[in-house]
């Protein structure tokens, strides 16, 4: 079984191509939504709901928003155990093909996963690694906007447009130019920003209120820091509705009162907004148009329900954009899609879907001046950005000294003049003929970049015709194969919660994150969780599950109040 997964930084959701429609599987409490927080008990990993709740109470075993981490050596240390953000994406992912299997009955084995456009290699190779490791065959990882375009092509398959994607999530920016028609949804263009998201917006309020109210952040203990963080997200979702914002914290015993409207908050916000210009207007001039020419502007992306996105794009691009489809499932809606494309379902084989190389791959050459002398350290562009793929591109390079036996190429991909400040990805050693000028001894550098991100370099030395190849598949910096299987063993070892332990271990932390946030209430939520542990170690489903929705209603009626 092959399924779409949406791998995002705040939530992740699975689903399938099911009976000709897309079908998202819900989580254990009966959302699509899960969100992306792995948290460690005594007795093993806990995801989604559960976890976010113990960011509070256990803040030192939780952890969320690793996606910006992905292509990164970074670890994340929770209890006694360090893990790659590749290993804590594997948790969330087992978490979904547990849901995926509770829906169908079958443990999907393949997927297609999306991936922001603007993902390096080194992110692509780590979300692929994240997939072995929850045990899937990653048929393919289609980019965020593509996604959206190909679900919202979906439902426009008729009608021929052009328009433009903005994708902002939790954690990244994605914008596409993609034209439909006949079938076709084309990628004219895409650019972005890995490390601009509703986060950022989050964090712009956060330091509002910790300068207002004099509060050294570093100075919190880390769970009232988890708690106050957690409370601002909240603030930050009613600034979508309200024009202004009041709320009170409870820092070190002290209440402390504290507002926003939506005004100071836009001028706050500005320097994020003109971050998202950037994009927008890179990815308008690779596809060579003006936003007058754009038939529909769509929003996608949790982030995008800010009316500060709303009214900043609406500026931007003198049109007031699309949110028809939902904008926290339309990626997962079109990974879905391509899923479906992937297995050849019959209902889809009027789909073409095309895609394009989101950086420039080059390599290092050496630059001769009017005086014969040569500068080193400059790239040469073979594929540009923007190219559709898959797509093969060749340039011809010589060597620079007379008898020279070896020639380097180094391959590079980004958008700088100077090699070196553009993100190394290999390097191919060409053995040279001898005893012939240099003139002769030109080599031909082909470069073919497939839909999946891999890259292969071959160099044709044409004085003898020997050929000599790279595939770049493992970004510098990324676990070799011996590192992976041994990291596979240790994580064959770590137990994710069964999936209906996991709906009473969300309530466990649910509780206790309310004790701690709670001064008034504190003997009930105790009794109550006092009481549910009880009837858990009874293992009596029926009497579970009722003290359970007893206990929901009980919660739910303590949080309005």
């Amino acid at each position: 079984m092959i399924v779409g997964i949406d791998l995002g930084t705040t939530n992740s959701l699975i689903g399938a191509y099911v009976d000709n429609e897309v079908t998202l599987f819900p989580n254990i409490s009966g959302s699509v939504l899960t969100p992306s927080v792995v948290s460690f008990d005594e007795s093993g990993v806990i995801v989604g709901e559960g976890a976010l709740d113990r960011l509070t109470t256990h803040p030192d075993r939780s952890v969320a928003c690793f996606k910006r981490w992905m292509g990164t050596s970074r670890e994340t240390r929770l209890g006694d155990k360090a893990f790659r953000p590749e290993e804590l994406s594997s948790f969330v992912l087992r978490s979904l093909l547990d849901d995926a299997e509770a829906a169908t009955g079958t443990r999907p084995d393949r997927a297609v996963i999306s991936v922001p456009a603007y993902f390096s290699d080194a992110q692509r190779t780590a979300t692929r690694l994240a997939g072995e490791m929850a045990g899937l065959k990653v048929e393919r990882l289609i980019n965020e906007p593509t996604a959206a375009a190909l679900a919202y092509g979906l439902e426009e398959r008729d009608r021929e447009s052009r328009f433009l994607i903005f994708d902002l999530g939790g954690g990244t920016f994605d914008v596409s130019i993609v034209e439909i028609f006949s079938g076709v949804v084309e990628v004219h263009a895409s650019a972005g920003d890995n490390y601009l998201g509703g986060e950022d917006f989050l964090q712009i309020l956060i330091d509002a209120a910790a300068q207002d109210l004099k509060l050294d952040l570093e100075a919190l203990p880390k769970s009232d820091l988890v708690r106050f963080r957690r409370q601002m997200e909240g603030l930050k979702r009613q600034l979508s509705s309200k024009n202004q914002i009041e709320t009170e914290f409870l820092l070190g015993g002290e209440s402390r009162s504290w507002s926003m409207d939506d005004q100071r908050f836009a001028s706050l916000a500005e320097p994020l907004v003109q971050r998202l210009r950037e994009p927008l207007e890179r990815a308008l001039r690779d596809a060579n148009l003006k936003a007058s020419e754009l038939d529909e502007v769509v929003l996608v992306g949790g982030a995008t329900r800010m009316p500060l996105i709303v009214k900043s794009v609406t500026r931007l691009l003198e049109r007031l954009p699309l949110r028809h489809i939902a904008p926290d499932t339309v990626i997962a809606r079109g990974a879905v899609v391509a899923s479906g494309l992937q297995s050849r379902n019959a209902a889809l084989d009027e789909i073409i879907l095309t895609d394009v190389c989101p950086y420039t791959l080059g390599t290092e050459i050496a630059q001769r001046d009017h005086t014969g002398q040569y500068h080193y350290g400059y790239f040469l562009p073979i594929i540009p950005r923007s190219s559709t793929v898959p797509i093969s591109r060749e340039d011809e390079i010589h060597p620079i000294n007379e008898n020279q036996t070896i020639l380097t190429s180094k391959i590079y991909q980004g958008e700088n003049p100077i090699a070196a400040k553009n993100v190394l990805l290999g390097e191919l050693q060409i053995p040279l003929p001898q005893n012939l000028p240099r003139e002769q001894c030109g080599v031909v550098l082909r470069f073919t970049y497939d839909v999946n991100g891999i890259l292969q370099v071959e160099a044709t030395v044409k004085a003898k015709g020997e050929k000599h190849e790279i595939v770049v598949e493992r970004a510098p910096g990324s676990l070799t194969k011996e590192e992976i299987e041994e990291r596979l063993k240790a994580l064959a070892h770590i137990k994710v919660h069964p999936r209906k332990k996991q709906e009473n271990l969300a309530v466990i932390a649910r509780l206790e994150r309310l004790y701690e946030e709670h001064l008034f209430y504190r003997d009930n939520i105790q009794q109550m969780i006092f009481a549910f542990k009880n009837v858990i170690e009874e293992q009596d489903e029926k009497e579970i599950a009722r003290i359970r929705q007893m206990i929901l209603d009980d919660i739910a009626q303590l949080e309005r109040s």
